[in-house]
């Protein structure tokens, strides 16, 4: 209907005229085009394609706008970017030198974080090269943390290779009861070591109440300690008479691992009683021979039987005194507890003093140790709260000239005592603190307060100077916790010294002259006996003795060209 008009307009133009037919093809395209632009013909066409176009080209844009944007600040980032260049060489660092630093993640802050993705397949694409460098980090920082972990591994390895702690087990109570196990924590094809009823377990313990494999001892290589783990048991496992096995006894669920302390009583089922004492723990080899060797020497002569209150340890060299080593024995009364307080703060306290550069050099310049060591047994007794019981501490500090020839200074109270064999004649390292000695009475005749004769206890103790046992000294003044130092005595090891020291087990039943007489006798015999095996000899003499108390001993020798370190077969 709207072309009629216009065809009759045109017929008019083309009977009049030709001439109007060029303006007539003007008008006709003229309005060919505005019928085009009303209508859009093209649209359905066109849409599909264009719609993409422009989709892609709004994404491309907008992804090359997020990525030049920077998500933090020009310096931020530009610290970011010297920081990872740092960490990587670090890593490398740590790599190379088995450094223990945690590794850095890098580049984890700049990853894109688009929630939808389906909205543009280009986005989606450029995710993809973040999120495999995001993987490849990953991997990077897992074979970084495997590197690490074994440097760790490695360094712990080495560490613990060092350590050396002797484990000395006896059964003092029960059918097995004089039963003695001895081993060290670097003998590892022994461990762990399983007690039990039946083979193979390594200790037997024939009680009708004790499992086939009861219980087992290990040494943790990471905390450097004795652990003790119940094994599911039937009757239970006690460590001084708390229970250590699985709350549901007779379940066969294993405990968990708690550590053993020298001094420890371990109970298996009622009956079988198992005293723990352990000798000596050092984080270097040493320089000189040490052996060490005890028995708590529970049955003899028929008479009462007495668990193991001796407590010895050697600390060589001390941490962060590399230049000095602490040996020594502390003899428990009324208990153990007092003993393994004092042999665990003594290494500690020293070497606390001793760190003190001034404090060291002096050692060092005047060469004597008098004030380190009084201070150690002053701070030790302000420690320790131990009422009822108390102990002996007998110790003996070395530290070297750099020439392999060392000093020697000991301090003691009690009747543990020392005595060292320089250059072919015995020195007396300590004193003997007992009721009955003449010492011991002077002093408290001095104070104005004397023994009367025929006095040989003070509250029932034969002791009058003692670590611990508060609750005596508040009752009586005489008691006393102020150490005895001996005068600093020059070990040469071309001379062939050495020190010999014991509880009062072993000395009472030998004197000075036939210890020295049997380390000389042990040395001949075999031309180069260790001192682990001198230190048997020495135990096997009180034995013979008929000694009726415990006894420790340690035996340093700083014979250097006698092959006197500890025995690897113990």
């Amino acid at each position: 209907m709207a072309m009629q008009p216009i065809m009759a307009v045109v017929n008019v133009i083309a009977t009049n005229d030709v001439t109007l037919l060029p303006y007539l093809i003007i008008l006709l395209l003229i309005l060919i085009l505005i019928i085009l632009i009303a209508c859009k013909p093209w649209q359905r066409f066109f849409s599909r394609n264009f719609r993409s176009h422009t989709i892609k080209a709004s994404a491309s844009e907008d992804v090359n706008e997020d990525v030049e944007r920077p998500l933090v600040s020009q310096d931020l980032e530009s610290n970011i970017s010297d920081h990872s260049r740092n960490s990587a060489s670090e890593d490398s660092c740590n790599q190379t030198h088995g450094h223990l630093n945690s590794p850095q993640t890098q580049g984890d802050s700049l990853m894109l974080d688009i929630s939808n993705h389906s909205e543009s397949v280009m986005v989606g694409q450029t995710l993809k090269r973040p999120a495999a460098q995001q993987k490849y980090d990953a991997k990077t920082d897992s074979s970084y943390n495997s590197n690490i972990n074994d440097s760790s591994r490695l360094f712990v390895s080495k560490s613990s290779a060092d350590e050396r702690s002797i484990l000395n087990l006896e059964v003092i109570s029960g059918p097995s009861c004089g039963t003695h196990y001895c081993l060290q924590s670097t003998n590892k094809s022994k461990l762990p070591l399983i007690l039990g009823r039946v083979a193979p377990s390594d200790v037997l313990i024939v009680d009708s109440e004790v499992s086939g494999k009861h219980c087992r001892i290990n040494w943790n290589m990471d905390m450097l300690k004795w652990e003790l783990v119940d094994m599911g048991s039937l009757n239970g496992t006690l460590l001084n008479s708390r229970a250590v096995h699985h709350p549901q006894t007779g379940s066969r669920h294993w405990g968990d691992p708690v550590e053993l302390s020298s001094g420890d009583i371990i109970t298996l089922g009622t009956a079988s009683k198992i005293s723990v004492h352990i000798t000596s723990q050092f984080s270097k080899k040493l320089p000189f021979g040490v052996g060490v060797a005890s028995d708590p020497m529970c049955a003899r002569r028929g008479g009462k039987k007495l668990p193991m209150e001796d407590v010895c340890y050697y600390h060589w060299p001390l941490s962060g005194a590399d230049e000095f080593g602490l040996f020594g024995i502390c003899d428990g009364h009324g208990g153990v507890a007092a003993a393994t307080s004092a042999s665990r703060l003594m290494p500690d306290m020293v070497t606390r003093i001793l760190q003190d550069e001034l404090r060291r050099q002096k050692v060092f310049s005047h060469c004597d140790a008098s004030d380190v060591l009084r201070e150690a047994f002053s701070q030790i007794e302000a420690h320790l709260d131990h009422l009822y019981e108390g102990c002996t501490a007998t110790v003996l500090l070395i530290w070297g000239d750099g020439h392999d020839n060392y000093f020697a200074q000991c301090a003691n109270v009690g009747d543990s005592a020392c005595i060292a064999n320089i250059e072919g004649r015995s020195v007396k390292m300590s004193e003997d603190h007992r009721i009955s000695s003449d010492t011991e009475r002077l002093r408290m005749a001095a104070a104005g307060e004397p023994l009367k004769d025929g006095e040989t206890r003070l509250c029932g103790l034969n002791l009058a100077r003692m670590l611990g046992d508060k609750f005596l000294k508040q009752q009586d003044s005489r008691f006393s916790s102020e150490p005895y130092i001996s005068q600093v005595v020059y070990m040469n090891s071309k001379s062939r010294d050495f020190a010999i020291m014991a509880s009062d087990g072993f000395w009472d039943v030998v004197n000075s002259k036939k210890a020295i007489q049997i380390v000389h006798q042990e040395r001949e015999r075999s031309g180069h006996s260790s001192a682990d095996k001198i230190a048997a000899a020495l135990l096997g003499e009180a034995r013979s003795q008929r000694t009726k108390d415990n006894t420790s001993i340690i035996f340093v020798d700083f014979d250097i060209s006698n092959s006197c370190k500890p025995d690897d077969d113990v």
